[in-house]
């Protein structure tokens, strides 16, 4: 394990190769601090003794303590420990802490390499126990590429114009092969020290070439990484831990380039390429159900603090609203616990979560966001829209107006008003805040991937059985079997 410290100076040794605003720019370039800030968080915490219990595993390969973020799930335990670190976490910085990405794409890989071998004799699984052995020694910070360009939807990989719009292998050479495409939405990208690259979906037998897998550092050769990045305001006084986060997200663009055999996880192998995507969803989507709780609690701590500030606390409206908003952060995170009590030991050894508790929490989640953001605007009022800039409120002349006017509740100092309304202004009238307000709905799935993953996994004639049954109608089977969840049919 290592420190945040010692992460950073191992992303400095890193070529530049990350283009934003038209130039290219050092990984440390100011725009890209706070994702850095985040993720050194992540090794920090690991070290923090009141969160050891969660931020901590003992690998399964070699019994050494790793930090968690490299652990392969091996029972029950260990998905409810990864869920209560991602929301300890998250409430600790502010927000996603971004590494989670690279937990789920190593726990999707742990079973499909195990299942490529076993069908195929192919050695991925060998190839990915090296790599994890790696990341786990090292403490590696990885990403996961998954998402396409897709080009025109409503067209296959293999029906596009431009046959590069999915990720694709040109050409299998003696020493690994060479691939050509790029990946969007890809979030953190520019300051890991691997990039997992999985298929977006679904691959058919004429589709052999888009069905790949593997893991390249970041300023490998041919890679070019298109950034943009977004950060709550700076502030030159009122500085708070809430504007020290921020994160990246890039196209990445991936030139003929040549990924070594033994970094290769899966080549041409269609029949497994939408399983692999699918494992990785599921497994994002439980940690969701962890960020996300951690997010909506935010949220309603900021909301419960602009009715105290405003004077309005004892207000039942408000009282309502916050109910509310508790019990959608109680609700996703029960979710992703029923996921995990509900999971299923997979042939590699490696522990799936419930595939509907985990849909269900995070379609709750995405679908809420927007809620959440408006009980915050209507309980703060206009001042996150309207509020004067950081400076007037320490110019000579206009400092004593505005702590005049913006006291509300007497007994908080116009101070901490100001602190306030100004990371309230930051949640949602900001660069940062819009930025949030698409990535909190789309992150790891829109709201209607969860709905279609919902109906598929769900044994609807168990239901129908059941009026059936009331209504007295004859039915075959029995209802007397609360499971009616198809959850790992599809596995």
């Amino acid at each position: 394990m290592i420190t945040g410290e010692q992460y950073k100076e191992r992303i400095a040794k890193q070529k530049p190769n990350v283009y934003m605003g038209g130039k290219i720019i050092d990984r440390f370039d100011p725009k890209l601090l706070g994702g850095i800030y985040v993720m050194a968080a992540t090794y920090d915490l690991a070290f923090d003794p009141e969160l050891k219990d969660v931020g901590t595993a003992i690998s399964h390969l070699t019994g050494e303590k790793i930090n968690r973020f490299t652990h392969i799930h091996q029972g029950v335990e260990d998905l409810l420990k990864k869920q209560k670190m991602t929301r300890l976490y998250c409430q600790e910085v502010g927000g996603c802490i971004q590494r989670c990405m690279g937990i789920d794409a190593l726990n999707a890989l742990s079973v499909v390499t195990y299942e490529a071998d076993k069908q195929f004799g192919t050695k991925y699984n060998e190839n990915f126990i090296n790599f994890l052995k790696r990341v786990q020694k090292e403490d590696l910070s990885l990403n996961c590429a998954q998402t396409d360009v897709k080009g025109n939807r409503p067209w296959r990989p293999h029906e596009q114009k431009d046959p590069d719009l999915y990720l694709r292998v040109v050409e299998k050479r003696p020493d690994g092969i060479i691939v050509n495409g790029a990946k969007a939405h890809n979030s953190c990208s520019t300051y890991v020290d691997e990039i997992i690259v999985l298929p977006t979906r679904n691959m058919t037998e004429e589709e052999t070439d888009w069905a790949v897998a593997f893991a390249v550092p970041p300023d490998w050769e041919g890679i070019t990484l298109i950034n943009a990045a977004y950060s709550p305001n700076k502030r030159k006084k009122l500085e708070a831990p809430y504007n020290k986060i921020g994160m990246g997200h890039s196209v990445t663009v991936f030139d003929h380039v040549l990924i070594p055999w033994e970094r290769v996880f899966l080549c041409g192998e269609a029949a497994l390429a939408g399983k692999l995507a699918l494992l990785f969803a599921l497994f994002h989507r439980h940690s969701y159900t962890g960020c996300k709780a951690a997010v909506s609690e935010i949220f309603t701590g900021a909301t419960a603090l602009a009715a105290e500030y405003n004077g309005i606390e004892r207000a039942q409206h408000v009282r309502h609203t916050l109910a509310d908003m508790i019990q959608i952060v109680d609700l996703i995170y029960a979710a992703g616990i029923a996921a995990a009590i509900h999971s299923i030991k997979a042939e590699s050894g490696t522990y799936i979560p419930d595939s509907n508790y985990c849909n269900a929490g995070r379609m709750m989640a995405g679908e809420s966001i927007y809620k959440e953001y408006e009980a915050l605007a209507a309980t703060a009022g206009g001042l996150p829209a309207t509020l004067p800039p950081e400076e007037d409120f320490y110019n000579e002349k206009t400092r004593p107006y505005l702590e005049k006017y913006i006291m509300r509740n007497p007994e908080v100092s116009a101070e901490n008003q100001h602190r306030a309304f100004r990371m309230f202004q930051d949640m949602m009238s900001s660069a940062w805040g819009g930025h949030k307000l698409i990535d909190y709905l789309h992150g790891g799935g829109s709201p209607v991937i969860e709905k279609v993953a919902i109906y598929r996994d769900h044994n609807i004639n168990h239901s129908k059985n059941i009026a059936k049954k009331l209504a007295g109608i004859p039915f075959e089977g029995t209802t007397k079997n609360i499971d009616n969840r198809l959850s790992h049919a599809w596995l």
